[in-house]
């Protein structure tokens, strides 16, 4: 029997619950991409993180909705295949939801996969609320392993959730390599940090329709070099994305090269195009041609 624990571990909550805050905190260093806009994350990606001897691999995952387009419908089906595949769930819930959210998880977990309760952006309640906050839960207490409020300004440390979650992991050697942090492709974060950069820097309708091709990148000496794609669906957003005088593209631009050069400590020279393909969220083909594989 092995002297370690490994494990799967699904990062799960609705849109914008901090999820991917909390793991590029978990880890020490920002892998994922984070918007205050609900549904940012649209694909399953693993982050690893050792804690001590035993490695957890978290599942980052799409926020759990209902919605009709085709987008969404993959993103659901994406946070669904990683709670039935996982070891153990990480639910997040924030502190200033209704309990709401996370009944319609407990249907949706249908397997039964044993689960931690994380309440988030607890910063923002007072203490009377916050306990009020967990004495609402306690009538779900028979459903969690164990209930833990998270507050980073207020000093939860990263070891009392590691520790917690790490109980409930099988035996096993490390699974991956205990020196890389995600299993994801280098072309796939920077395609993330692009995202990231469009969602920070323009107006709330265009991100959701916005998405993001790695043509090419070329690793030199002192230099990479990145071109990509930004895909929309209307000519009048890609004006939006460009702006007067490139304005818009050359902030998207510089935002998303610093993203990436602070990962990869190396001098970055993006070029970003514009494309529209009308529809793209709404047509499987195109879907598909973008990297969202349905089953």
């Amino acid at each position: 029997m092995s002297n370690t624990r490994c494990g799967f571990v699904a990062t799960v909550g609705r849109p914008n619950a901090g999820k991917s805050s909390l793991l590029n905190w978990l880890v020490g260093e920002k892998i994922t991409m984070v918007s205050h806009k609900a549904n940012a994350t649209r694909k399953r990606s693993n982050v690893i993180v050792m804690n001590e001897d035993d490695q957890i691999v978290f599942i980052d995952t799409p926020g759990i909705h209902e919605n009709e387009k085709l987008i969404n419908q993959f993103m659901l089906e994406e946070a669904l295949k990683a709670i039935g595949d996982c070891d153990l769930i990480l639910y997040l819930a924030p502190v200033t939801d209704k309990t709401k959210h996370y009944e319609d998880f407990l249907v949706k977990n249908t397997k039964n996969t044993k689960h931690i309760l994380l309440l988030t952006k607890t910063d923002f309640v007072s203490d009377a609320e916050l306990f009020d906050k967990i004495e609402e839960y306690k009538k779900f207490d028979d459903k969690y392993e164990s209930l833990i409020p998270v507050s980073i300004k207020k000093g939860t440390k990263e070891k009392t959730i590691l520790d917690a979650i790490v109980k409930h992991l099988p035996d096993s050697p490390p699974l991956f390599d205990t020196e890389i942090m995600t299993t994801s492709h280098l072309r796939e974060i920077y395609r993330e940090f692009i995202r990231e950069s469009i969602f920070d820097n323009i107006s709330d309708e265009i991100p959701y329709e916005a998405d993001v091709v790695i043509d090419k990148v070329e690793e030199k000496d002192n230099v990479d070099v990145i071109k990509a794609t930004i895909v929309v669906e209307k000519s009048t957003q890609k004006g939006m994305i460009i702006g007067k005088g490139a304005v818009a593209i050359k902030r998207i631009g510089y935002s998303a090269r610093k993203k990436i050069e602070r990962l990869t400590q190396k001098k970055v020279y993006l070029e970003l195009f514009v494309s529209v393909k009308k529809g793209w969220t709404k047509n499987k083909s195109t879907l598909k041609e973008m990297g969202y594989n349905f089953d």
